[in-house]
């Protein structure tokens, strides 16, 4: 076996200096003057209705593409600012088509410049280009563009409508229609007025308590029916808050003696936010428990309350003695428990308030478990509150969660797809498997947002005839859930974090990584993630002899972050080895964008490095064409769905198979990555993301070549650092030594 690298090095950064060109139709795309006079009609319906309704002083408007669309592809001309107006988006599916749908809230007085100047564009189009447009006339048109000169309209802004126009289905208004009977919380639309403000004027009063942020609040089932008919148009999301905790299988039985446990010394610290805690169980010196229970939800507790949190705790500091088959060789952990929740449900609301207070008090905590889970589905356009929530925390602290990916629950059978918060797009989510890896009988499924892979991974949970064990009130028991497979992941989190030093991103990515093996990214199952994550710790921290393994850290601060001098070894003038790539990050995100979540996306290329003149060009491993010339051609859903654009993992990798042909040597044999980067919103990139990737080279015909790749890493000016489980582990022990001064 041979140890991880961990390579440090110097990252060169470029800003973006692609130059925007004319505006461009697809190749075989046509927009008729029949078209631009129905958005023309649609946007006017929509101005006489907001001129007789002066509740938000401006309107909403939805605006329906045919597709799902890339930000260059939104409307850039139709509307004067763009998309700094927009304050929700969604999916729509027509003809089994998923397609945008973005909502922008704007004054009155943009909405009749947007009619006039499309008015003026439908009359240009209709007298002077016979009623039809098409790419042809647009670059005859360009080029020739001395030759146009229209009254009052630019040629630009003439040419941007017209491809606004054919990227819009319609213009509507939309309205949530939806059936809510129980405590809800509701997010509306962003208008200038404030929430309390604007609810007030429909005879909704608000008290603090009530109040999440600017936009999302909860209400009683008279006051969300009065919304809904005044002002339907202002619900942008809405979610049941008094959610169930889906059950899993339990059993007692008798315990084959006292189990016996040392005392706690300078062990990690693992964080759970679940149900209460007994303080009587055998492990309870290793946990420091802090009860936060909302009065609100029960004024009484029980043993019963303490079940299934105890129960988490016991995995994750006991597991591997009360389980030896699953012994994982991360040892012992200690736990600071906090429970929020009884053992029947849990507000959504509450939580939301108490999870920011208990990370930000709690620094010392770089790993955190969450088996709380609702029955309920997540909804497939919005995150969840507590999702979101988990996102924007890992965004601003250097903490990761990981949350279980819930089970069916009997009273639910319908709700396969998984729920809150296992839509949390920057925690680890992990879904449960049987011993021969396939879904648990209770599993279910993803994706989020019809796009993002979840469950990230998955471990063993236990299931029918193959329970986990776990010590909770009652003693000794058999259980069976994705509860039970999450705090496994959060004792391998916490090992390859506080104990062998290395960043969350590139622990992560290490999960991922081993999880998925060589298996293409079209493999991938939205029942088990990327794959079952190994049991021993030593198979995450080492590759096979054939393997060169190695870590990089880094941020990126500007467009691009890249290097060329990645020496891979070469034999006969060839390089004899297959390529895979896992990159993590973790995005700021916004809810209030719908389906367009993440606000940032970092894309990966690796490859050979090609020179070719004064060009340098990476022969990427997945043939990642995007940023190049020929972009053209690839559209938003084949982004996302071939090279994964927008989501924050990223996994790219060569297959496998019985057909060895090593690379030719390019040049002198180095190999380059380049990480570019770019914003959803309008904003530029200007901040400091850090991420991490793994990458893994797997010699074709069994040979250990990690001496030589080490030499030539030193010899490029690499600093390399060998991933010793002992010697880190020797040094963790020292650094966490007691002094004591005389």
């Amino acid at each position: 076996m041979n140890d991880i690298i961990e390579l440090k090095g110097t990252f060169l950064s470029r800003k973006n200096k692609n130059v925007p060109s004319y505006p461009k139709l697809p190749s075989q795309a046509k927009v008729n003057a029949n078209h631009v006079h129905q958005l023309i009609q649609d946007l006017k319906v929509i101005l006489n209705k907001w001129e007789n309704d002066t509740l938000i002083d401006g309107a909403l408007i939805s605006v329906h593409y045919i597709q799902v669309v890339a930000k260059s592809n939104r409307i850039k001309a139709i509307f004067l600012d763009k998309n700094d107006s927009i304050c929700g988006s969604k999916f729509e599916t027509i003809d089994n088509k998923i397609n945008h749908v973005f909502t922008h809230y704007m004054s009155l007085n943009e909405l009749e410049k947007a009619i006039v100047k499309l008015e003026i564009a439908y009359d240009i189009l209709l007298h002077q280009f016979n009623g039809e447009m098409n790419q042809s006339k647009m670059e005859s048109i360009h080029n020739n563009k001395n030759q146009y000169n229209f009254k009052d309209i630019s040629l630009t802004m003439f040419m941007q409508l017209i491809v606004d126009s054919y990227y819009v289905r319609r213009f509507n208004i939309d309205e949530d229609v939806s059936e809510m009977k129980d405590n809800v919380v509701i997010t509306i639309y962003k208008t200038k007025f404030k929430t309390v403000d604007l609810l007030r004027k429909i005879g909704i009063h608000l008290f603090d308590h009530q109040i999440l942020d600017d936009v999302t609040m909860r209400l009683t089932p008279k006051e969300t029916e009065l919304l809904k008919e005044k002002a339907p148009y202002l619900i942008a999301m809405q979610v049941k808050d008094l959610q169930e905790i889906p059950p899993f299988e339990s059993k007692s039985f008798t315990s084959q003696g006292l189990v016996k446990i040392p005392k706690p010394t300078n062990e990690p610290i693992i964080g759970v936010i679940d149900t209460l805690f007994d303080e009587q169980v055998y492990f309870h010196e290793w946990v420091d428990y802090q009860p936060r229970l909302d009065k609100n939800i029960s004024e009484t507790t029980t043993l019963n309350d303490c079940v299934h949190g105890t129960s988490v705790t016991s995995i994750i500091v006991d597991g591997a003695t009360i389980n030896p088959d699953l012994d994982d060789g991360c040892g012992r952990f200690r736990v600071r428990h906090f429970g929020v929740a009884t053992g029947n449900n849990f507000s959504a609301f509450t939580i939301l308030r108490q999870i920011r207070e208990i990370v930000i008090t709690n620094t010392d905590i770089k790993v955190w478990n969450l088996s709380l889970g609702s029955a309920l589905e997540v909804h497939p356009n919005f995150i969840s509150l507590v999702g979101a929530e988990l996102d924007d925390i890992q965004s601003k602290y250097d903490i990761i969660f990981v949350v279980a990916g819930t089970n069916i629950s009997e009273k639910f059978p319908n709700s396969k797809r998984i729920g809150s918060p296992a839509d949390s797009i920057n925690s680890m989510v992990v879904n449960s498997v049987t011993r021969d890896q396939q879904p648990a009988s209770y599993h279910r499924t993803g994706p989020v947002l019809s796009f993002f892979y979840k469950p990230d991974v998955s471990y063993y949970g236990g299931d029918q005839y193959e329970p986990i064990k776990v010590c909770g009130p009652f003693g000794e028991r058999y259980v069976a859930g994705t509860s039970f497979a999450a705090p496994w992941i959060a004792r391998k989190l916490a090992y390859l974090i506080c104990k062998m030093g290395l960043s969350r991103e590139i622990a992560k990515a290490l999960i991922i990584d081993s999880a998925a093996g060589w298996n293409r990214k079209d493999d991938i199952s939205h029942a088990i993630g990327y794959g079952v994550v190994p049991i021993r710790i030593e198979d995450i921290l080492k590759s096979p002899s054939d393997e060169i393994r190695f870590v990089l850290m880094e941020t990126i601060e500007q467009y691009e972050a890249y290097n060329y001098h990645i020496p891979v070894p070469s034999v006969n003038k060839k390089q004899p080895f297959l390529a895979k790539a896992t990159l993590c990050y973790f995005p700021k995100c916004s809810r209030n964008q719908g389906v367009d979540y993440t606000d940032t996306e970092l894309d990966i290329h690796f490859g050979r490095v090609k020179i070719d003149k004064s060009k340098i060009t990476i022969d990427d491993i997945n043939e990642n064409k995007q940023d190049e010339k020929i972009e053209i051609g690839i559209y938003e859903d084949s982004a996302r769905k071939n090279y994964r654009k927008w989501d924050n993992i990223k996994h790219i990798n060569e297959k496998v198979n019985s057909r060895k042909r090593p690379k030719s040597l390019f040049g002198n044999g180095d190999w380059g990555i380049s990480i570019k980067a770019k914003e959803r919103l309008s904003t530029q990139f200007d901040k400091t993301m850090p991420f991490g990737v793994v990458i893994t080279l797997k010699e074709m015909n069994g040979q250990n070549r990690i001496d030589e790749f080490i030499k030539l890493c030193m010899a490029r000016g690499w600093m390399v650092n060998q991933i010793n489980v002992d010697n880190r582990i020797h040094i963790y022990n020292k650094i966490e030594e007691d002094v004591k001064l005389e």
